[in-house]
């Protein structure tokens, strides 16, 4: 039997899961929490980086993805300074670094996509 399969719910920071399969989407699934982390994979970035990297999402969309990330133990927030303006630069955690070969497959898999059936456009 598959080890996913062993019980019939997984328990996680006080939430169920059915499957390895569910708890794993729960933590990076969604349109930006993935691409969030792929921006974050070589290196830290400020807020305002992030969101030069990625000027589709909106600035709400932004805050609750990190916050949600950070929650969930993937990604570090850091505050620099105690007055205005401070410094926040969020970061990659253990486990988030975890995710990094994964998020290089997902990468390499849409490059064949797109190679095969479209294009990069400017």
């Amino acid at each position: 039997m598959k080890e996913e399969c062993i019980s019939e719910q997984i328990k996680l920071r006080g939430k169920i899961y059915p499957c390895t399969i569910s708890l794993t989407m729960d933590l990076v699934g969604g349109k930006w929490k993935t691409v969030i982390l792929y921006h974050l994979k070589d290196g830290a970035k400020r807020y305002s980086e992030l969101r030069k990297e990625m000027p589709a999402v909106t600035e709400m969309t932004l805050s609750l993805q990190l916050k949600q990330l950070e929650k969930d133990g993937l990604i570090s927030r850091k505050v620099y300074g105690k007055k205005p303006p401070i410094r926040v630069v969020y970061d990659l955690t253990d486990l988030g670094k975890t995710f990094v070969p994964i998020l290089e497959a997902i990468t390499e898999w849409g490059n064949q996509i797109v190679r095969q059936e479209g294009e990069f456009v400017d």
